[in-house]
């Protein structure tokens, strides 16, 4: 049988006192951020799985209120706004808009939450008031941690906690990377560049290794260049800037791939402007391919080629989670992973012949 990892084996893997853990686990002050950052990030190495009191067993948990029983229809839709994270963005609008259409549908209200929230999330709600959360993108584990204290239903889109077991939808970012790759190799592409930063999300994450597990299929060699993956940018200017360093170092150097794999749409872009500037024809003499199928992807010059998200459907299907968490409490947590199309556009083309 595995071991049940404790707070003591975790304080043991730090160096601190098992105090300090309870303190950083139940995310109560007194402690570094930096101390509560290496206990959070011990606990999820180690397995070690948070409750927050006593938990009965499945059949004796009491049912979630039904719906009429709430003092209110209202469900909060939480939306850190943190880098492009916000209503008005091309890709996480889209999907809080599926969320809006779906309650309103159902005549559910709703409140948007979206504002720097740091500390005491649970002093601005009331949790007889609220049928459930859903957090759209990265949610703190302070936040999510204060929500499970408060016996709230949740379901997290494009996001997950290691320590704080959840619903979760997300688009199925591996098996769709692996199909854009897949179709740059078909075109004869063998040097390749993945671009995006694997610490932007976890949705860049699995793009990554979608993207290592085709490659790695088809035999190719491991080239990647350090510093695509590890890109900053707050916009598309700065974007553009710190990638315009790298493009002209691989051209000096020689090592200018034929296709570059970009996690996103606005990256693939930011790549394409740079190439432009360098007299490097796409696709004629390299290949771009985005992800998402944001609007500018087919205003673009050249329009590109993509992977579509369904981010209405996204939106739609995590309210659908959150009513069937609503009634059925103790089912399994579920991790649901939607489906895209790839979209063929002018970006990507065959292997020029002497690239």
């Amino acid at each position: 049988m595995t071991k049940k990892i404790t707070m003591q084996d975790i304080a043991d893997h730090v160096g601190v006192s098992k105090f300090a853990v309870s303190k950083a686990l139940s995310g109560k002050s007194g402690i570094k951020p930096e101390t509560r950052d290496k206990i959070v990030q011990a606990a999820a190495q180690l397995g070690y799985r948070f409750i927050t009191k006593e938990e009965p067993a499945a059949e004796e948990q009491p049912k979630a209120a039904a719906f009429g029983e709430t003092d209110h229809r209202q469900v909060i839709v939480l939306v850190p706004n943190v880098r492009y994270q916000t209503r008005h963005s091309y890709y996480w609008g889209r999907i809080i808009e599926g969320v809006q259409l779906e309650l309103e549908e159902r005549g559910i209200g709703m409140i948007l939450v979206t504002e720097h929230i740091r500390s005491q999330f649970a002093n601005m709600i009331n949790p007889r008031g609220v049928m459930g959360i859903i957090g759209v993108g990265v949610v703190s584990y302070q936040i999510l941690l204060e929500i499970r204290n408060l016996g709230i239903p949740f379901v997290l889109i494009d996001h997950e906690d290691p320590l704080i077991p959840s619903d979760v939808l997300s688009m199925n970012n591996f098996e769709w990377m692996r199909r854009i790759t897949h179709y740059l190799v078909g075109m004869g592409h063998r040097n390749l560049q993945f671009v995006g930063n694997l610490r932007y999300s976890r949705s860049f994450y699995d793009r990554w290794f979608g993207y290592r597990s085709m490659t790695e299929e088809h035999g190719l060699g491991v080239n990647q260049h350090e510093g695509l993956l590890t890109i900053r940018g707050d916009n598309r200017s700065e974007m553009t800037e710190a990638l315009e360093t790298i493009l002209q170092e691989l051209s000096r150097e020689s090592r200018m791939p034929t296709a570059f794999a970009c996690a996103n749409d606005s990256i693939a872009m930011c790549v394409m402007t740079i190439l432009a500037r360098m007299n490097i024809r796409v696709p004629d003499e390299v290949s771009v391919t985005g992800f998402d199928d944001i609007k500018d992807a087919a205003l673009s010059s050249p329009t590109l080629t993509t992977v579509h998200v369904h981010k209405r459907g996204m939106g739609v299907r995590a309210v659908e989670a959150l009513l069937r968490r609503l009634e059925h409490p103790n089912s399994p947590k579920e991790k649901i992973l939607l489906t895209g199309e790839l979209v063929v556009r002018q970006s990507a083309g065959p292997k020029a012949a002497k690239a």
